[in-house]
């Protein structure tokens, strides 16, 4: 497996965490488990330099298993919160745990089927940039919660978010429902367990993010990927992905 990130343009940040390429050039599939961990992303997949589908995925509660074929290479946006609001402009609750498939032509990306390279993370920042000018068209209470909680990795209560953006608690939720398919205090969890993979991944095995004791950060940690901290950190056979390429905040 060959694997490598880019970051995207700096006034794409908010939105976009990383570029990201994945290529299996054997001949045998590969097999990964991918943990919950509070982003969402679009999948361009490619079978031998040829634009084979496209995807967009949901939000992810629990873990999933993925298998990657001989001779694919996936190219991957991953996305903040905020891209629903910028660049998505569309709910993903429909697909929470699940993908959507999406036309091949979706932001022009047959234009570059056969470019499996930095190009197509260059054609993505010219073709993504301009969606950045029309911050005033967005609700600022959505802006500024999406921020926020992206930069506190959510570790705050509810309670705290309304009142730093002046949105009521169930005015809250019910958005976060009907865009991204679950509740603030579920996609928090969530947030605040992935942030701690890093540590895990270094066998620091006490929580260190706002968690009541050791007892409710393993329960937690169990609940979001189906493993304990301790089996996470074993990751045999290089099972679990995110350990091995995702980088830190």
């Amino acid at each position: 497996m060959i694997y490598a990130q880019q970051q995207a343009h700096p006034d794409l940040r908010d939105c976009v965490r990383c570029y990201w390429k994945l290529e299996n050039n054997t001949q045998q599939p590969l097999h990964y488990t991918i943990m919950p961990d509070g982003f969402f992303d679009l999948l361009i997949c490619y079978h031998k330099n040829n634009l084979e589908k496209v995807f967009l995925t949901g939000l992810w509660t629990k873990k999933v298993n993925v298998v990657i074929l001989p001779n694919t290479t996936l190219l991957g946006v991953q996305f903040r919160l905020l891209a629903i609001e910028h660049l998505i402009q569309k709910s993903i609750a429909p697909v929470l745990n699940d993908m959507m498939t999406m036309e091949k032509t979706f932001w022009g990306l047959d234009t570059f089927a056969q470019q499996v390279d930095s190009f197509s993370f260059e054609h993505l920042d010219r073709y993504l940039l301009p969606f950045m000018k029309e911050k005033d068209s967005i609700d600022s209470r959505k802006f500024n919660l999406l921020n926020l909680i992206n930069q506190t990795q959510g570790n705050q209560t509810i309670e705290d978010y309304s009142k730093q953006v002046f949105w009521t608690k169930r005015q809250i939720n019910r958005y976060f429902q009907s865009t991204f398919g679950l509740s603030l205090k579920s996609y928090c969890t969530i947030r605040k367990s992935a942030a701690s993979y890093s540590h895990i991944k270094k066998g620091q095995l006490y929580p260190e993010h706002n968690y009541f004791d050791q007892s409710h950060f393993i329960k937690t940690i169990k609940r979001i990927t189906g493993h304990t901290p301790k089996e996470l950190t074993r990751n045999e056979n290089d099972r679990f992905l995110q350990f091995s390429i995702i980088e830190s905040e």
